[in-house]
């Protein structure tokens, strides 16, 4: 009778473990995502700290991510995979005219959305490359004047409290590290501004300043969600819960469709 019980009870132990293994292998992700980042130069420090950042939010929020480390394959074979396309800390140049067009494609006709950090509004003519004008235009028509090279840290005040990718921001908060970009213009007649950061606060004060300075946009003059993030250069970003909360919101909203 003993033997009897063991065997029913192995037999049902190994029925659960079936299903709950087909369970596992059934399981889809909630949306793929594609992340274009910089594997050298001075932004590597943030791209280190940040892969294993993503990788853990995929794991614990069930959606997947695949790298690339240049533009070189980006077409439309490869994007139509990826529902959010995350550009870490990479400049609008370089790119292929098949690649540019491919992206420009993605984002006109709705078929995944973007979160772009830091980098991406390195516009102007660079390394031999001219300006992307339709980049250009997708960010707000802006171009870049200027940096602080030696940093400064910054108050960022959230302008816009209600929309989906400032949930459970504070009101204001410091970024300890930054190089804050000027551009020629500000973007904001062109685009719908999240946040911007108080030049008052810099510290230690710079003479590099904009005036109006948003650093948190989007565009919505395009089919794609989309969501632009200057702050990324510091890996220690990821030590600040606004931060984290703030790309954490934009990869989710930016990932759902309209």
């Amino acid at each position: 009778m003993k033997n009897l019980i063991l065997l029913v009870s192995l037999l049902l132990l190994n029925c659960f473990l079936q299903v709950d293994c087909l369970a596992q292998k059934t399981k889809k992700s909630r949306f793929k995502a594609l992340v274009l980042y910089e594997n050298g130069g001075h932004h590597l420090a943030f791209t280190n700290a940040a892969k294993p950042w993503l990788n853990k939010l995929a794991a614990d929020s069930s959606f997947t991510i695949d790298y690339i480390e240049n533009t070189k394959t980006i077409n439309e074979k490869l994007l139509k995979q990826y529902q959010v396309f995350i550009q870490l800390d990479y400049p609008p140049y370089t790119w292929s005219e098949e690649s540019m067009q491919a992206f420009q494609n993605y984002l006109n006709s709705g078929k995944g959305g973007w979160v772009g950090l830091h980098h991406a509004t390195l516009l102007g003519e660079f390394d031999g490359y001219p300006m992307w004008k339709w980049f250009s235009d997708f960010m707000g028509g802006i171009r870049f004047v200027n940096y602080i090279p030696n940093f400064a840290s910054g108050k960022v005040h959230v302008e816009d409290k209600i929309h989906p990718v400032m949930k459970d921001i504070p009101a204001d908060f410091l970024v300890q590290k930054e190089e804050w970009y000027t551009y020629d213009k500000s973007p904001r007649e062109n685009v719908q501004v999240l946040a911007s950061v108080d030049e008052s606060t810099y510290e230690p004060d710079s003479k590099i300043k904009m005036g109006d300075h948003p650093v948190v946009w989007t565009n919505d003059h395009f089919a794609s969600k989309n969501v632009y993030i200057f702050m990324g250069h510091a890996p220690e970003l990821f030590e600040n819960e606004a931060y984290t909360t703030l790309l954490r919101n934009s990869i989710f909203w930016a990932a759902a469709k309209r």
